[in-house]
């Protein structure tokens, strides 16, 4: 019999035997996981660094190819966390069932829902890494603030994993992932300033920026990177904290209402 649910409490041992079935499961297909997050965004660093590069020298006072790089970082995390756990999430659940057997151990909803949260947070902290060693194979100075990258990443992948697993406890066909990557998160990639300085976006768009994860990502990573931190990088880290907060609780919400009721 299923435990009833426990508010507001999660045991260590359940999350981290939930994390270990992840680990295990994720040896068998790291190859291709690894190979499309680190691929995908160099290629979009090297086609609009070196691409646009050639016509826009520098931005905000660095090459554009450093501008770049240190905005994919942003892309990296979010192509690694979300859909990998839409798609993750969705699979496990409607076709592999792999969730009914471990709610039948002592495991309930909301330890489940972090354990793969804090999972797929981690890995793509690590590959947001990937857009920066390209950068540095390109000429950028490496820093002392790049060992803080992966924290950046890593809290940022948080909230959009949690996002990823409310979408897949949400839709009810797998292509309807469609409508959230058109309708959400390709808006979100596009005005993050990863490609462009928004300030001179119209204001409902810098607006809509200051509201987006990624640009407070890409705030945050170029400050450590080139600039230093700043006063504002505050307000940063705290709004991406709080959307990882409150992204970790909606997919518990939503896993629960999928699962359980």
């Amino acid at each position: 019999m299923r435990r009833s649910r426990r508010l507001h409490r999660l045991e260590p041992s359940a999350v981290a035997g939930v994390m270990s079935r992840d680990i295990t499961n994720f040896k068998s297909f790291w190859k291709t996981t690894t190979f499309s997050s680190i691929v995908d965004p160099t290629i979009y660093l090297l086609a609009f660094g070196l691409g646009f590069g050639a016509l826009v020298s520098t931005v905000n006072g660095i090459d554009y190819l450093y501008f770049v790089g240190t905005g994919m970082v942003a892309t990296a995390v979010l192509f690694s966390s979300v859909f990998s756990a839409m798609y993750g999430v969705f699979i496990k659940h409607r076709f592999q069932h792999t969730y009914d057997a471990i709610l039948a151990a002592p495991v309930d909803v909301e330890e489940l829902a972090t354990a793969e949260v804090l999972w797929i947070g981690i890995r793509a902290g690590v590959y947001g890494m990937a857009p920066l060693v390209v950068a540095i194979l390109f000429g950028l100075d490496p820093s002392w603030g790049m060992l803080v990258v992966p924290f950046i990443g890593a809290v940022t992948a948080l909230g959009f994993a949690a996002l990823g697993v409310f979408a897949a406890a949400s839709v009810s066909k797998i292509d309807h992932f469609n409508y959230i990557q058109t309708a959400l998160i390709t808006p979100l990639f596009l005005i993050s300033g990863t490609f462009f300085p928004i300030d001179e976006l119209p204001h409902g768009f810098v607006i809509a920026s200051n509201l987006n994860p990624l640009y407070h990502c890409v705030e945050l990573v170029r400050h450590a990177v080139v600039f230093g931190f700043e006063t504002v990088d505050l307000w940063h880290a705290t709004f991406l904290i709080a959307f990882a907060v409150a992204s970790w609780r909606l997919a518990i919400w939503r896993l629960e209402k999928r699962l359980i009721d």
